[in-house]
């Protein structure tokens, strides 16, 4: 194959040692010199499937043709670009007419889906300094030296897989790949747009008559200060090279000894992150023609590093763009575990909706009572829960807490009783199980714990992961994106927004930096 490609990844960028692309590295191209080199590679394509003396394999001729096709993605996209380039003295004309002044054409490598593509455009600069190229304005190009596809694709990939996965995945399926700080820099640039889009985003149509917000928190490894201090400080020399045998000894000695956890220390030193899920319902009739409530439509998820404050700022604003405000009268249902600072936050953004604690964080701590008399595993143990659990449902909550003044526990375990008490009595305006159950109502938390695990926990909680909270809020908010099935739309309002005719600068995604969390509705 003679026009056979070799590519490569180096320090981020595309490199792409392209033959069919050699005729214009020096100048550029003419549009027909590069229609005539498809031609024949069209040619060459059809003669590498169409041989009379064939007994190749499938798999040998499918792979073979994998590399061709590349080949000719490259040529056909350096081909749109050169006749894009020669149609463009129109928008040259725009830029000269307000005071620039043309230059000479100047080489671009852009990494794309197909490879690293070779093209030359004209530039413009002002009297001032500044200047552009008008083909990159016209189609959008960013300044970063990959397309649009290729870095919202690492971004993309990043919510789903560790960043050493995403470029794995390029090495296998387009033999090359941006490298993993370009991943995390297309993160980065993605995610900062990520708040405006929350905040911008339609709602879906179709919405039913009672909104369900269930909203939980999970704290994720964070990386400590000494660790912080370790990444970004100097590199110590290695020395000597490793001897194959003693390896892993050496280098444990060269990092010397961890300091010993104290005990109560946190492993992971986890930060916590809230989670909200919203839904809705609506009234209809089951299989059997009974009423029912009948969802969960239109149901969407976030979640935030930002204080728990901001998470239920967010659903308020959620809620009122889909005609659930405060004046509405439309039937809010909210499901928490119990914690304080989400029961005031509730009462101050959602006052006049239904708040309830979840069931299955009340009968923990009946377990939790149980086992001060009951042996753990019994079915002593398990028939008394069961009792309490009967009585929750049955709108007898107050029983139930009257039942734990009957057990003969030991003096050792008496204050911690006295605490689930005291707990639970202040909760018990939370516990009107039986009404909601027949009003079709969840009196469980298990759909937002369920986003939690696969939201939070299957992307930020694996085993040797270490984050930077500035640094993870923007690939939870992609997640999150992409999870409610927005990724496209989303996409098309980073475009939308870094592509604006008035802006002369040069349009750039990918940054290193990352920003500060959200600050929405966190003033009181």
């Amino acid at each position: 194959m003679n026009l056979a490609t070799i590519v490569g990844h180096v320090g981020g960028r595309c490199k792409t040692e392209s033959r069919e692309q050699d005729a214009w590295l020096s100048e550029p191209a003419k549009p027909g010199a590069i229609k005539s080199a498809i031609k024949d590679h069209v040619d060459e394509v059809l003669q590498f499937v169409d041989r009379s003396d064939d007994e190749r394999r499938f798999d040998e001729v499918e792979r073979g043709l994998r590399d061709l096709l590349f080949t000719l993605g490259r040529l056909l996209l350096a081909y749109f670009l050169a006749c894009r380039e020669t149609r463009s003295k129109d928008l040259v004309g725009c830029w000269l007419r307000r005071n620039y002044r043309q230059t000479k054409p100047r080489r671009k490598f852009m990494g794309t889906f197909f490879g690293r593509v070779t093209f030359w455009r004209t530039y413009v600069r002002s009297t001032r300094g500044a200047g552009l190229f008008p083909l990159d304005r016209s189609l959008a190009l960013s300044a970063d030296g990959f397309s649009l596809l290729v870095m919202e694709s690492a971004a993309r990939l990043s919510t789903l897989v560790s960043f050493e996965q995403v470029t794995g995945l390029f090495l296998y399926f387009l033999s090359w790949s941006p490298s993993k700080t370009t991943v995390e820099k297309a993160v980065l640039g993605f995610g900062r747009h990520s708040a405006e889009w929350f905040e911008a985003a339609p709602p879906r149509e179709g919405d039913g008559e009672i909104l369900v917000v269930q909203i939980d928190s999970k704290a994720t490894p964070t990386a400590t200060d000494e660790e912080l201090e370790k990444r970004r400080g100097k590199r110590k020399s290695r020395g000597r090279p490793l001897s194959p045998r003693h390896r892993g000894r050496e280098k444990r000695a060269r990092r010397g000894s961890k300091k010993r956890r104290k005990k109560g220390d946190h492993s992971k030193n986890g930060k916590a992150a809230t989670m909200v899920v919203m839904y809705t319902l609506k009234k209809g009739r089951d299989e059997n023609g009974k009423p029912a409530l009948l969802g969960p439509i239109n149901k969407r998820v976030y979640a935030s590093y930002a204080p728990k404050r901001h998470a239920f700022a967010v659903a308020r604003r959620e809620a009122a763009k889909r005609g659930f405000n405060t004046r509405s009268g439309k039937r809010i249902h909210i499901l928490t575990d119990g914690d304080e600072d989400l029961e005031r936050y509730v009462k101050d953004f959602f006052p006049r909706a239904r708040h309830t604690l979840d069931i299955m964080h009340v009968l923990e701590y009946f377990w939790e009572a149980g086992r001060f008399v009951y042996k753990e595993g019994s079915d002593e143990l398990a028939s008394w829960v069961k009792k309490q659990e009967k009585l929750l449902y049955a709108g007898k909550a107050a029983l139930a807490l009257l039942n734990l003044n009957e057990l003969d526990v030991p003096a050792a375990n008496r204050k911690r009783l006295d605490q689930i008490k005291n707990y639970l009595r202040k909760r018990l305006r939370l516990m009107n199980y039986d009404e909601l159950r027949k009003k079709h109502l969840d009196v469980a938390t298990g759909v937002v714990e369920g986003a939690v695990r696969h939201v939070i926990g299957k992307r930020f909680d694996s085993s040797g992961m270490r984050w930077i909270r500035e640094r993870a809020e923007p690939l939870l908010q992609l997640r999150c994106i992409e999870i409610n099935g927005d990724w496209d739309a989303f996409v098309a309002f980073v475009i939308q927004r870094t592509s604006s005719d008035d802006d002369c600068g040069d349009i750039r995604l990918l940054t290193k930096t990352a920003a500060d969390l959200p600050t929405y509705g966190i003033a009181a």
